[in-house]
């Protein structure tokens, strides 16, 4: 098995991206607003409620389906400035009002509403995004403790890598980022740099006994002896998260699905993004020894001449 060039799919551009894609994915608990459920005696396409919200001047909303498509039934969320009850009531009166005027009249019901006002979503989004931070700390100082450096910077650059991903196909496919979606995340943090670690525990343990080969044989050897291990193990706990996004109903939705993306990925840059960064930098730093023995030797060759 030869593994593949060191990050050759990624670059900053698509990082740029897809971050910025993903904001417009998170969740009514990061933004704050109004959710709204409706529920249709028929089946309608969310591009139908899209284009009633349009001609009633509401901007920004996101529709999103509820469980299955025969249940017809969708979530509206609306962004407000204020989280009391007049603002609740507002927005719902906004929503009646849209699909009062337009072909869907007498075609749905109102289901429950909530707010979460902005101040709660800023905290919540902050809180997110300071857990996720902390996590890869941790991770890259016990690592760099446990192993060296390059091997905490590797693993924490996967995953960065998987988490960064995950977020990507929430964004593409236009599904919503919420708290539980970042429990996910901070899930697969773990699950991924576990993965990592007994790649590169195997490669320390080969670098002891196989001094004459050189790191990239060492590596590809230790990938090939874990690959066995590594595809029964994430090959198990995929059945299991496919399962819970199948049938584990709406709540579970976007964990599950979160997980279905990130283990896949997670397996995958365990492979062919943390070990090519370990043999990237070991072969860069011997090449640069290389380079000064070699002027050493020169200059000690121009010393003895003169």
């Amino acid at each position: 098995m030869v593994f593949p060039g060191l990050l050759a799919h990624c670059d900053g551009s698509r990082v740029v991206v897809h971050i910025f894609l993903a904001w417009n994915s998170v969740g009514r608990d990061f933004k704050g607003g109004t959710l709204i459920s409706v529920k249709f005696s028929q089946p309608v396409h969310q591009d139908q409620i899209r284009d009633a919200a349009t001609r009633a001047g509401i901007k920004d909303a996101r529709i999103q389906g509820v469980g299955p498509a025969s249940n017809n039934e969708f979530m509206i969320a609306l962004e407000q400035r204020s989280a009391d009850e007049k603002a609740l009531d507002a927005g719902k009166q906004t929503i009646i009002r849209a699909l009062n005027d337009s072909p869907l009249a007498g075609k749905y019901t109102m289901g429950e509403s909530s707010i979460v006002g902005p101040q709660v979503g800023s905290q919540l989004r902050t809180q997110a995004l300071l857990a996720t931070l902390y996590s890869l700390a941790g991770m890259l100082i016990y690592l760099a403790f446990r192993f060296e450096l390059i091997y905490g910077v590797a693993a924490v650059v996967a995953v960065f890598h998987d988490t960064l991903f995950t977020i990507g196909v929430f964004s593409l496919t236009n599904t919503e980022i919420s708290l539980t979606v970042i429990a996910a995340l901070l899930t697969l943090i773990g699950y991924s740099m576990n993965d990592t670690i007994v790649v590169f525990d195997r490669i320390r343990e080969n670098l002891k006994l196989s001094r004459r080969e050189s790191m990239r044989e060492v590596v590809n050897k230790s990938i090939n002896q874990t690959l066995s291990r590594t595809i029964l193990t994430s090959g198990l706990t995929f059945l299991t998260v496919i399962s819970l996004y199948l049938f584990g109903g709406q709540v579970l939705h976007g964990f599950s699905f979160a997980l279905v993306v990130g283990i896949l990925i997670g397996t995958y840059s365990s492979i062919a993004v943390a070990a090519p960064m370990l043999v990237a930098y070991q072969e860069s730093r011997a090449e640069k020894q290389g380079r000064l023995s070699a002027k050493q030797s020169e200059a000690r060759r121009d010393k003895v001449r003169a």
